[in-house]
């Protein structure tokens, strides 16, 4: 068990686009179990690579209640979106202690390359769909806080660094 250490808020890594996955290796195996790892330790629902300074487009989203079922997801992209949204209550371990409620589809429809390197589609509902889609800001350089007005994120920010 490898658990990795997320960087710390405003790391320019967390502001950068993640490289695509080209093929689905061991190596790349075992960096989705690090996440696995790292993000049961939290605890967390989803984890992408950037979190932890890696800078390739993979992500674990596990919100199963029992727990062990994550989903592995290299180069994930939204194909369909619902169009009722559903708000919760999201947060980092990249800026821990500050959390905001977020409204985002409530299921989404996403197409990724799976463990064994083939072109996968899976739906997503409710909690998966929400860290699917937090999992995917991150890939992009998007932090769940940038989906807020300017006012609610600068409080938040403001927040963050009084608590650091």
């Amino acid at each position: 068990m490898t658990v990795r250490i997320c960087l710390p808020w405003p790391d320019k890594r967390l502001r950068t686009k993640a490289d695509e996955v080209t093929e689905i290796t061991d190596e790349i195996r075992r960096i989705w179990q690090d996440m696995i790892d790292t993000m049961e330790a939290m605890p967390g629902v989803g984890l992408a690579a950037p979190q932890i300074g890696v800078m390739l487009r993979l992500a674990v989203v596990d919100g199963s209640a029992e727990r062990g079922k994550a989903v592995r997801l290299a180069n994930p992209e939204i194909l369909h979106s619902s169009i009722e949204l559903r708000e919760h209550e999201e947060a980092s371990p990249n800026l821990p202690g500050v959390s905001a409620t977020v409204k985002r589809p409530r299921a989404v429809t996403v197409k990724f390359l799976n463990e064994q390197g083939m072109v996968d589609r899976r739906d997503f509902v409710g909690i998966e769909a929400t860290s699917v889609q937090h999992q995917i800001d991150h890939l992009n350089g998007r932090m769940y806080f940038d989906r807020l007005s300017k006012v609610k994120r600068d409080m938040l920010l403001r927040k963050a660094k009084k608590q650091g």
